[in-house]
Protein backbone atom coordinates (compact mmCIF):
# COMPACT_ATOMS: atom_id res chain seq x y z
CA UNK A 1 0.00 0.00 0.00
CA UNK A 2 1.26 3.34 -0.71
CA UNK A 3 2.08 6.24 1.59
CA UNK A 4 -0.29 8.26 0.16
CA UNK A 5 -3.39 5.44 0.95
CA UNK A 6 -2.08 5.37 4.19
CA UNK A 7 -2.61 8.74 4.99
CA UNK A 8 0.35 9.33 7.12
CA UNK A 9 -0.32 12.04 10.41
CA UNK A 10 0.82 15.16 10.58
CA UNK A 11 3.65 14.34 12.81
CA UNK A 12 4.83 11.01 11.55
CA UNK A 13 6.00 13.25 8.33
CA UNK A 14 7.60 15.63 9.82
CA UNK A 15 9.65 12.80 12.15
CA UNK A 16 10.17 10.98 8.71
CA UNK A 17 11.81 14.28 7.57
CA UNK A 18 13.58 14.74 10.66
CA UNK A 19 15.02 11.08 10.84
CA UNK A 20 15.93 11.10 7.40
CA UNK A 21 19.27 12.08 7.79
CA UNK A 22 20.09 13.67 4.10
CA UNK A 23 17.36 17.04 4.25
CA UNK A 24 18.50 19.79 5.71
CA UNK A 25 17.41 23.32 5.67
CA UNK A 26 15.32 26.43 7.03
CA UNK A 27 11.94 27.50 8.11
CA UNK A 28 10.99 31.25 8.05
CA UNK A 29 7.20 32.07 8.64
CA UNK A 30 5.97 35.69 8.61
CA UNK A 31 2.72 36.82 10.08
CA UNK A 32 0.69 33.65 11.38
CA UNK A 33 2.85 32.14 14.26
CA UNK A 34 5.99 29.90 13.81
CA UNK A 35 3.30 26.86 12.71
CA UNK A 36 5.30 24.38 10.64
CA UNK A 37 8.79 24.57 12.60
CA UNK A 38 5.84 24.31 15.65
CA UNK A 39 5.36 20.90 14.44
CA UNK A 40 9.01 19.59 13.42
CA UNK A 41 10.01 20.56 16.84
CA UNK A 42 7.34 18.86 18.72
CA UNK A 43 7.80 15.73 17.11
CA UNK A 44 11.61 15.20 18.01
CA UNK A 45 14.69 14.77 16.22
CA UNK A 46 13.98 18.38 14.60
CA UNK A 47 18.43 18.81 14.89
CA UNK A 48 18.52 16.31 12.24
CA UNK A 49 16.96 18.56 9.67
CA UNK A 50 16.64 22.18 10.59
CA UNK A 51 19.31 24.45 10.59
CA UNK A 52 16.64 27.46 11.30
CA UNK A 53 13.88 28.77 12.25
CA UNK A 54 12.94 31.97 12.21
CA UNK A 55 9.82 34.72 12.29
CA UNK A 56 9.54 38.50 11.62
CA UNK A 57 5.93 40.04 12.94
CA UNK A 58 7.21 43.43 13.17
CA UNK A 59 7.44 45.16 9.67
CA UNK A 60 10.52 46.90 9.97
CA UNK A 61 12.15 43.76 11.40
CA UNK A 62 10.38 42.04 7.97
CA UNK A 63 12.12 44.80 5.57
CA UNK A 64 15.43 44.71 7.39
CA UNK A 65 16.29 41.00 6.73
CA UNK A 66 14.26 40.85 3.04
CA UNK A 67 13.85 44.36 2.15
CA UNK A 68 11.02 46.68 1.94
CA UNK A 69 8.01 45.40 0.26
CA UNK A 70 4.29 46.99 -1.17
CA UNK A 71 2.45 43.61 0.27
CA UNK A 72 3.81 41.74 3.01
CA UNK A 73 1.66 38.97 1.81
CA UNK A 74 2.23 38.28 -1.22
CA UNK A 75 4.17 35.69 -4.12
CA UNK A 76 6.78 38.64 -4.67
CA UNK A 77 7.52 38.26 -0.52
CA UNK A 78 7.74 34.68 -0.52
CA UNK A 79 9.97 34.47 -3.34
CA UNK A 80 12.18 37.28 -1.74
CA UNK A 81 12.19 34.72 1.57
CA UNK A 82 12.97 32.13 -0.11
CA UNK A 83 15.68 33.44 -2.06
CA UNK A 84 17.08 34.96 1.11
CA UNK A 85 17.26 31.80 3.15
CA UNK A 86 18.39 29.54 0.32
CA UNK A 87 21.07 31.94 -0.72
CA UNK A 88 22.36 32.11 3.06
CA UNK A 89 22.00 28.45 3.91
CA UNK A 90 24.27 27.77 0.66
CA UNK A 91 27.16 29.89 1.72
CA UNK A 92 26.81 28.39 4.99
CA UNK A 93 26.37 25.78 5.09
CA UNK A 94 27.61 24.16 1.45
CA UNK A 95 30.98 23.33 2.14
CA UNK A 96 30.45 21.55 5.41
CA UNK A 97 27.70 19.11 4.09
CA UNK A 98 26.82 19.74 0.58
CA UNK A 99 28.15 16.24 -0.50
CA UNK A 100 25.46 14.59 1.60
CA UNK A 101 22.41 16.84 2.15
CA UNK A 102 19.59 17.77 0.31
CA UNK A 103 18.88 21.26 1.62
CA UNK A 104 15.96 22.97 1.63
CA UNK A 105 14.01 26.05 2.70
CA UNK A 106 10.06 26.58 3.65
CA UNK A 107 8.36 30.20 3.79
CA UNK A 108 4.96 31.47 4.20
CA UNK A 109 3.50 35.10 4.45
CA UNK A 110 0.18 35.02 5.78
CA UNK A 111 -2.36 36.84 7.84
CA UNK A 112 -4.78 34.95 9.58
CA UNK A 113 -8.40 35.63 11.36
CA UNK A 114 -7.92 39.17 12.97
CA UNK A 115 -9.19 40.19 16.75
CA UNK A 116 -9.68 43.58 15.64
CA UNK A 117 -11.76 42.41 12.09
CA UNK A 118 -13.57 39.79 9.74
CA UNK A 119 -10.74 39.55 7.60
CA UNK A 120 -10.40 36.31 5.81
CA UNK A 121 -6.97 34.67 6.42
CA UNK A 122 -5.11 33.72 3.86
CA UNK A 123 -1.31 33.31 2.39
CA UNK A 124 1.34 32.06 0.31
CA UNK A 125 3.60 29.13 0.85
CA UNK A 126 7.06 27.67 -0.49
CA UNK A 127 9.21 25.15 -0.51
CA UNK A 128 12.92 25.65 -2.34
CA UNK A 129 14.48 22.31 -2.55
CA UNK A 130 16.39 20.02 -3.84
CA UNK A 131 15.56 17.04 -5.18
CA UNK A 132 18.96 14.93 -5.11
CA UNK A 133 22.14 16.10 -3.60
CA UNK A 134 24.02 18.52 -5.54
CA UNK A 135 20.79 18.98 -7.73
CA UNK A 136 19.86 22.88 -8.95
CA UNK A 137 16.88 23.63 -6.38
CA UNK A 138 13.20 23.22 -7.54
CA UNK A 139 9.94 25.36 -5.90
CA UNK A 140 6.59 24.55 -5.56
CA UNK A 141 4.78 27.83 -4.51
CA UNK A 142 1.08 27.73 -3.39
CA UNK A 143 -1.79 30.29 -2.56
CA UNK A 144 -4.17 29.13 0.89
CA UNK A 145 -7.02 30.50 1.83
CA UNK A 146 -8.23 29.37 5.60
CA UNK A 147 -12.22 28.84 6.48
CA UNK A 148 -11.99 28.19 10.06
CA UNK A 149 -13.48 30.77 11.95
CA UNK A 150 -11.15 30.71 14.71
CA UNK A 151 -7.48 32.58 15.07
CA UNK A 152 -6.13 29.32 16.31
CA UNK A 153 -7.70 26.45 14.31
CA UNK A 154 -6.16 29.01 11.31
CA UNK A 155 -2.72 28.43 12.69
CA UNK A 156 -3.50 24.82 12.64
CA UNK A 157 -4.02 24.38 9.43
CA UNK A 158 -0.97 26.57 8.07
CA UNK A 159 0.99 23.91 10.15
CA UNK A 160 -0.62 21.26 8.54
CA UNK A 161 -0.19 22.04 4.68
CA UNK A 162 2.66 23.47 5.55
CA UNK A 163 4.12 19.92 6.67
CA UNK A 164 2.34 18.67 3.76
CA UNK A 165 4.09 20.70 1.36
CA UNK A 166 7.46 20.20 2.58
CA UNK A 167 6.64 16.41 2.58
CA UNK A 168 5.42 16.31 -1.16
CA UNK A 169 8.29 18.21 -2.14
CA UNK A 170 10.23 15.49 -0.83
CA UNK A 171 8.26 12.43 -2.26
CA UNK A 172 5.76 13.36 -4.63
CA UNK A 173 7.60 15.65 -6.65
CA UNK A 174 7.86 12.41 -9.07
CA UNK A 175 3.96 11.94 -8.85
CA UNK A 176 2.63 16.06 -9.26
CA UNK A 177 -1.03 14.87 -8.87
CA UNK A 178 -0.56 12.35 -5.58
CA UNK A 179 1.74 15.55 -4.45
CA UNK A 180 -1.50 17.82 -5.06
CA UNK A 181 -4.01 15.76 -2.96
CA UNK A 182 -1.32 15.34 -0.58
CA UNK A 183 -1.66 19.19 0.61
CA UNK A 184 -4.76 18.49 2.23
CA UNK A 185 -4.24 15.61 4.04
CA UNK A 186 -5.10 15.31 8.01
CA UNK A 187 -6.81 18.54 7.15
CA UNK A 188 -9.96 19.05 4.36
CA UNK A 189 -11.23 20.71 1.57
CA UNK A 190 -13.11 22.10 3.82
CA UNK A 191 -10.76 24.11 6.23
CA UNK A 192 -8.30 25.26 3.68
CA UNK A 193 -8.60 26.15 -0.26
CA UNK A 194 -5.36 25.86 -2.66
CA UNK A 195 -6.54 28.23 -5.53
CA UNK A 196 -2.90 28.37 -6.99
CA UNK A 197 0.16 26.06 -7.33
CA UNK A 198 3.12 26.40 -9.40
CA UNK A 199 6.18 24.40 -9.93
CA UNK A 200 9.36 24.53 -11.68
CA UNK A 201 12.69 23.36 -11.23
CA UNK A 202 14.57 20.15 -12.56
CA UNK A 203 12.55 18.11 -10.32
CA UNK A 204 9.60 18.71 -12.27
CA UNK A 205 11.04 18.12 -15.71
CA UNK A 206 8.22 19.15 -18.36
CA UNK A 207 5.58 19.35 -16.06
CA UNK A 208 2.64 22.36 -17.41
CA UNK A 209 1.70 24.37 -14.26
CA UNK A 210 -1.53 24.41 -15.63
CA UNK A 211 -2.39 21.13 -15.90
CA UNK A 212 -1.68 20.98 -12.08
CA UNK A 213 -3.82 23.84 -12.01
CA UNK A 214 -6.54 22.10 -13.51
CA UNK A 215 -6.08 19.21 -10.69
CA UNK A 216 -6.82 21.45 -7.94
CA UNK A 217 -9.93 22.04 -9.47
CA UNK A 218 -10.63 18.16 -10.13
CA UNK A 219 -9.20 17.05 -7.11
CA UNK A 220 -11.51 19.74 -4.95
CA UNK A 221 -9.06 21.79 -3.54
CA UNK A 222 -10.65 24.92 -4.88
CA UNK A 223 -13.09 26.06 -7.44
CA UNK A 224 -11.67 27.80 -10.24
CA UNK A 225 -8.12 28.56 -11.61
CA UNK A 226 -7.26 31.21 -14.16
CA UNK A 227 -4.81 31.70 -16.97
CA UNK A 228 -3.08 34.58 -18.66
CA UNK A 229 -3.15 34.67 -22.70
CA UNK A 230 0.55 33.21 -21.79
CA UNK A 231 -0.49 30.18 -20.14
CA UNK A 232 0.66 31.57 -16.30
CA UNK A 233 -1.05 30.82 -14.14
CA UNK A 234 -2.70 33.45 -12.76
CA UNK A 235 -3.63 34.03 -9.07
CA UNK A 236 -7.44 34.59 -9.12
CA UNK A 237 -6.78 37.09 -5.98
CA UNK A 238 -4.91 39.30 -7.14
CA UNK A 239 -6.00 38.99 -11.27
CA UNK A 240 -9.63 39.89 -9.85
CA UNK A 241 -9.27 42.53 -7.15
CA UNK A 242 -11.29 45.33 -7.46
CA UNK A 243 -11.71 44.75 -11.71
CA UNK A 244 -15.32 44.78 -13.54
CA UNK A 245 -15.77 41.39 -14.87
CA UNK A 246 -16.81 40.41 -18.04
CA UNK A 247 -17.00 36.62 -18.81
CA UNK A 248 -18.46 34.31 -21.21
CA UNK A 249 -18.87 30.35 -20.76
CA UNK A 250 -18.56 27.95 -23.77
CA UNK A 251 -16.90 24.77 -25.21
CA UNK A 252 -14.70 26.29 -27.43
CA UNK A 253 -13.98 23.32 -29.02
CA UNK A 254 -12.79 25.04 -31.32
CA UNK A 255 -13.37 28.88 -30.70
CA UNK A 256 -14.99 29.84 -33.64
CA UNK A 257 -16.52 33.58 -35.18
CA UNK A 258 -20.03 33.54 -32.55
CA UNK A 259 -17.38 33.29 -29.42
CA UNK A 260 -15.49 35.93 -30.51
CA UNK A 261 -18.63 38.36 -31.69
CA UNK A 262 -20.06 37.64 -28.53
CA UNK A 263 -17.81 38.57 -26.36
CA UNK A 264 -16.69 41.33 -28.83
CA UNK A 265 -20.22 42.72 -28.63
CA UNK A 266 -20.90 42.39 -24.99
CA UNK A 267 -17.55 43.71 -24.34
CA UNK A 268 -18.68 47.38 -25.98
CA UNK A 269 -21.81 47.41 -24.22
CA UNK A 270 -20.37 46.55 -20.92
CA UNK A 271 -17.53 49.49 -21.09
CA UNK A 272 -20.92 52.01 -21.65
CA UNK A 273 -22.12 50.77 -18.21
CA UNK A 274 -21.94 54.10 -16.01
CA UNK A 275 -20.86 51.55 -13.16
CA UNK A 276 -17.72 50.67 -15.28
CA UNK A 277 -16.90 53.74 -17.13
CA UNK A 278 -13.12 54.90 -16.62
CA UNK A 279 -13.00 51.66 -13.92
CA UNK A 280 -10.24 48.32 -14.62
CA UNK A 281 -11.85 45.05 -16.09
CA UNK A 282 -11.08 42.21 -17.06
CA UNK A 283 -12.55 39.79 -19.89
CA UNK A 284 -12.72 35.97 -19.53
CA UNK A 285 -13.52 33.31 -21.54
CA UNK A 286 -15.11 30.56 -18.96
CA UNK A 287 -14.94 26.61 -19.30
CA UNK A 288 -16.59 24.66 -16.68
CA UNK A 289 -15.05 21.07 -15.35
CA UNK A 290 -18.46 19.77 -16.34
CA UNK A 291 -17.45 20.56 -19.78
CA UNK A 292 -14.18 18.87 -19.23
CA UNK A 293 -15.70 15.78 -18.52
CA UNK A 294 -18.33 15.31 -20.34
CA UNK A 295 -17.00 12.45 -22.23
CA UNK A 296 -15.54 10.65 -19.19
CA UNK A 297 -12.27 11.11 -17.75
CA UNK A 298 -10.12 14.40 -18.20
CA UNK A 299 -8.87 14.53 -21.58
CA UNK A 300 -5.52 16.33 -20.75
CA UNK A 301 -4.33 16.83 -24.23
CA UNK A 302 -7.87 18.14 -24.97
CA UNK A 303 -8.01 20.84 -22.44
CA UNK A 304 -4.66 22.03 -22.96
CA UNK A 305 -5.57 22.48 -26.78
CA UNK A 306 -8.57 24.94 -25.65
CA UNK A 307 -6.68 26.73 -23.12
CA UNK A 308 -3.92 27.70 -25.67
CA UNK A 309 -6.20 28.06 -28.45
CA UNK A 310 -8.01 30.87 -26.04
CA UNK A 311 -4.44 32.37 -25.46
CA UNK A 312 -3.36 32.52 -29.08
CA UNK A 313 -5.94 34.47 -29.55
CA UNK A 314 -5.75 36.72 -26.57
CA UNK A 315 -7.73 35.56 -24.20
CA UNK A 316 -7.57 34.95 -20.72
CA UNK A 317 -8.94 31.81 -19.19
CA UNK A 318 -10.82 30.39 -16.26
CA UNK A 319 -11.63 27.09 -15.38
CA UNK A 320 -14.28 26.29 -12.74
CA UNK A 321 -16.14 23.84 -11.24
CA UNK A 322 -19.33 26.26 -10.79
CA UNK A 323 -21.95 24.44 -13.01
CA UNK A 324 -24.63 27.63 -12.07
CA UNK A 325 -24.19 30.79 -12.86
CA UNK A 326 -25.25 32.05 -10.15
CA UNK A 327 -21.98 30.05 -7.76
CA UNK A 328 -19.98 31.63 -10.57
CA UNK A 329 -20.69 35.27 -9.56
CA UNK A 330 -21.12 34.52 -5.92
CA UNK A 331 -17.10 33.66 -6.77
CA UNK A 332 -16.10 36.71 -8.29
CA UNK A 333 -18.06 38.39 -5.68
CA UNK A 334 -15.15 37.31 -3.28
CA UNK A 335 -12.67 39.25 -4.87
CA UNK A 336 -14.18 42.31 -6.67
CA UNK A 337 -17.73 44.96 -5.53
CA UNK A 338 -17.32 46.14 -9.21
CA UNK A 339 -20.16 45.38 -11.82
CA UNK A 340 -20.10 41.57 -13.43
CA UNK A 341 -21.13 40.96 -16.79
CA UNK A 342 -21.96 37.48 -17.96
CA UNK A 343 -22.24 36.83 -21.50
CA UNK A 344 -24.51 34.04 -23.09
CA UNK A 345 -26.70 32.42 -26.23
CA UNK A 346 -30.23 31.70 -25.84
CA UNK A 347 -29.57 28.35 -25.27
CA UNK A 348 -27.69 29.09 -21.68
CA UNK A 349 -30.62 31.65 -21.09
CA UNK A 350 -32.64 29.00 -20.75
CA UNK A 351 -30.88 26.88 -18.45
CA UNK A 352 -30.66 29.41 -16.09
CA UNK A 353 -34.48 29.04 -15.82
CA UNK A 354 -34.50 25.12 -15.62
CA UNK A 355 -35.57 24.58 -12.14
CA UNK A 356 -34.36 21.60 -11.64
CA UNK A 357 -30.60 22.83 -11.48
CA UNK A 358 -32.05 24.70 -8.03
CA UNK A 359 -33.68 21.72 -5.98
CA UNK A 360 -31.05 22.39 -3.43
CA UNK A 361 -31.90 25.50 -2.35
CA UNK A 362 -34.33 25.66 -0.11
CA UNK A 363 -35.44 29.00 -1.93
CA UNK A 364 -35.43 27.36 -5.24
CA UNK A 365 -34.80 29.59 -8.50
CA UNK A 366 -35.68 32.78 -6.65
CA UNK A 367 -33.25 32.26 -3.67
CA UNK A 368 -30.74 31.41 -7.22
CA UNK A 369 -31.99 34.80 -8.86
CA UNK A 370 -31.93 36.74 -5.81
CA UNK A 371 -28.40 35.43 -5.05
CA UNK A 372 -26.91 36.18 -8.59
CA UNK A 373 -28.48 39.62 -8.96
CA UNK A 374 -28.40 41.26 -5.85
CA UNK A 375 -25.76 43.66 -7.07
CA UNK A 376 -24.84 44.97 -10.58
CA UNK A 377 -24.92 41.74 -12.32
CA UNK A 378 -26.55 41.74 -15.90
CA UNK A 379 -26.73 39.26 -18.63
CA UNK A 380 -25.83 40.05 -22.04
CA UNK A 381 -27.68 37.96 -24.30
CA UNK A 382 -26.57 37.16 -28.04
CA UNK A 383 -29.60 36.36 -30.63
CA UNK A 384 -30.81 32.68 -32.39
CA UNK A 385 -32.34 32.51 -35.33
CA UNK A 386 -35.73 30.52 -34.72
CA UNK A 387 -35.12 27.84 -36.81
CA UNK A 388 -31.68 26.94 -34.64
CA UNK A 389 -33.85 27.58 -31.95
CA UNK A 390 -36.68 25.15 -33.06
CA UNK A 391 -33.86 22.39 -33.47
CA UNK A 392 -32.51 23.23 -30.15
CA UNK A 393 -35.58 22.37 -28.70
CA UNK A 394 -36.12 19.19 -30.63
CA UNK A 395 -33.03 17.83 -29.56
CA UNK A 396 -34.87 17.47 -26.40
CA UNK A 397 -32.06 19.55 -24.23
CA UNK A 398 -33.76 18.66 -21.09
CA UNK A 399 -33.29 22.97 -19.86
CA UNK A 400 -35.44 23.64 -23.06
CA UNK A 401 -37.82 21.23 -22.19
CA UNK A 402 -38.23 22.35 -19.09
CA UNK A 403 -38.26 26.27 -19.10
CA UNK A 404 -39.69 26.18 -22.22
CA UNK A 405 -42.40 23.43 -22.13
CA UNK A 406 -40.91 21.61 -25.52
CA UNK A 407 -43.02 24.37 -27.41
CA UNK A 408 -41.89 25.88 -30.17
CA UNK A 409 -42.10 30.28 -30.38
CA UNK A 410 -45.50 30.77 -33.25
CA UNK A 411 -42.64 32.95 -35.21
CA UNK A 412 -41.72 32.90 -38.33
CA UNK A 413 -38.38 30.84 -39.35
CA UNK A 414 -36.46 34.31 -40.11
CA UNK A 415 -37.71 35.84 -36.87
CA UNK A 416 -34.44 36.06 -34.43
CA UNK A 417 -34.88 34.54 -30.52
CA UNK A 418 -33.83 37.29 -28.28
CA UNK A 419 -33.79 38.43 -24.63
CA UNK A 420 -37.14 40.51 -25.69
CA UNK A 421 -38.80 37.96 -26.89
CA UNK A 422 -37.76 34.35 -25.38
CA UNK A 423 -41.09 32.65 -23.73
CA UNK A 424 -40.13 30.82 -20.72
CA UNK A 425 -42.41 28.98 -18.25
CA UNK A 426 -45.49 30.31 -17.66
CA UNK A 427 -45.08 30.77 -13.84
CA UNK A 428 -41.66 32.35 -14.48
CA UNK A 429 -42.79 34.65 -17.13
CA UNK A 430 -43.06 37.53 -13.89
CA UNK A 431 -39.93 37.17 -12.34
CA UNK A 432 -38.55 36.71 -16.19
CA UNK A 433 -40.00 40.25 -17.00
CA UNK A 434 -39.18 41.61 -13.68
CA UNK A 435 -35.53 40.80 -15.13
CA UNK A 436 -35.49 42.53 -17.93
CA UNK A 437 -37.69 45.58 -16.74
CA UNK A 438 -34.80 46.17 -14.04
CA UNK A 439 -31.70 45.69 -16.91
CA UNK A 440 -30.87 42.52 -15.25
CA UNK A 441 -31.03 41.13 -19.02
CA UNK A 442 -29.95 43.23 -22.18
CA UNK A 443 -30.12 41.73 -25.75
CA UNK A 444 -26.47 41.85 -27.20
CA UNK A 445 -26.58 44.57 -30.15
CA UNK A 446 -24.04 45.19 -33.20
CA UNK A 447 -23.49 41.48 -33.88
CA UNK A 448 -22.81 40.26 -37.08
CA UNK A 449 -25.59 37.70 -38.53
CA UNK A 450 -23.66 35.53 -40.65
CA UNK A 451 -22.09 34.26 -37.58
CA UNK A 452 -25.56 32.95 -36.51
CA UNK A 453 -25.67 29.88 -38.02
CA UNK A 454 -22.20 28.82 -36.64
CA UNK A 455 -22.30 25.65 -33.48
CA UNK A 456 -19.01 24.41 -32.45
CA UNK A 457 -20.49 20.87 -32.78
CA UNK A 458 -21.10 21.98 -36.74
CA UNK A 459 -17.35 22.48 -36.92
CA UNK A 460 -15.25 20.11 -34.60
CA UNK A 461 -17.40 17.63 -37.26
CA UNK A 462 -16.42 19.29 -40.49
CA UNK A 463 -12.70 19.21 -38.84
CA UNK A 464 -12.53 15.79 -37.55
CA UNK A 465 -14.22 14.64 -41.10
CA UNK A 466 -12.04 16.54 -43.57
CA UNK A 467 -14.30 19.00 -44.68
CA UNK A 468 -11.84 22.94 -45.64
CA UNK A 469 -15.28 24.73 -44.92
CA UNK A 470 -15.08 24.67 -41.18
CA UNK A 471 -11.63 27.33 -41.74
CA UNK A 472 -14.04 30.22 -42.56
CA UNK A 473 -16.33 29.79 -39.09
CA UNK A 474 -13.84 30.02 -37.23
CA UNK A 475 -10.79 33.34 -36.86
CA UNK A 476 -7.94 33.33 -39.24
CA UNK A 477 -5.39 32.80 -36.00
CA UNK A 478 -7.90 29.89 -34.60
CA UNK A 479 -8.08 28.21 -38.09
CA UNK A 480 -4.03 28.48 -38.48
CA UNK A 481 -3.28 27.08 -34.64
CA UNK A 482 -5.28 23.74 -35.43
CA UNK A 483 -3.76 22.99 -38.33
CA UNK A 484 -0.47 24.09 -37.28
CA UNK A 485 -0.97 21.68 -34.31
CA UNK A 486 -3.10 19.07 -35.98
CA UNK A 487 -6.00 19.34 -33.19
CA UNK A 488 -9.89 18.65 -32.71
CA UNK A 489 -8.99 15.52 -35.22
CA UNK A 490 -7.72 17.72 -38.22
CA UNK A 491 -6.02 15.34 -40.72
CA UNK A 492 -6.74 12.44 -38.95
CA UNK A 493 -9.11 11.12 -42.48
CA UNK A 494 -6.17 12.84 -44.64
CA UNK A 495 -3.40 10.27 -42.68
CA UNK A 496 -5.91 7.27 -42.34
CA UNK A 497 -6.40 7.56 -45.79
CA UNK A 498 -2.74 7.89 -46.97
Amino acid sequence: MSEKKELLTTNRKALTINLDGTRYGTIAEIGAGQEVSRIFFQVGGASGAIAKTMSAYDMTFSDAIYGKAPRYVSRERLLTMLDHEYRLLIERLAEKRADRTKFFVFADTVVAKSFKGPNDGHGWLGVRFQHEVGAEPSDIIIHVRMWDKENVLQQQTLGIVGTNLIYGAFNYAHDPSQLIQSLADNIGTDRVEIDMLRVSGPAFGAVDNRLLSLRLVQYGLTNAVMFAPDGEVLQPSEALHHQAVLVERGSFRPVTHVNVDMLTCATAQFMQEPMVKGKDMIVLMEITMNNLLSEGDLDAADFLARVDMLGHIGFTTLISNYSEFYRLVSYFRRYTKEMIGVAMGINNLLEIFNEKYYENLEGGILESMGRMFRHAVKLYVYPMRQAAYDSYLASGNPASAASHGGTSHAFSSGVMITARNLQVNDRLRNLYAHLLENHNLDCIVGYNPDHLSIFSRDVLQRIKAGDDSWEKMVPAKVAEFIKERKLLGYGVKARAAS
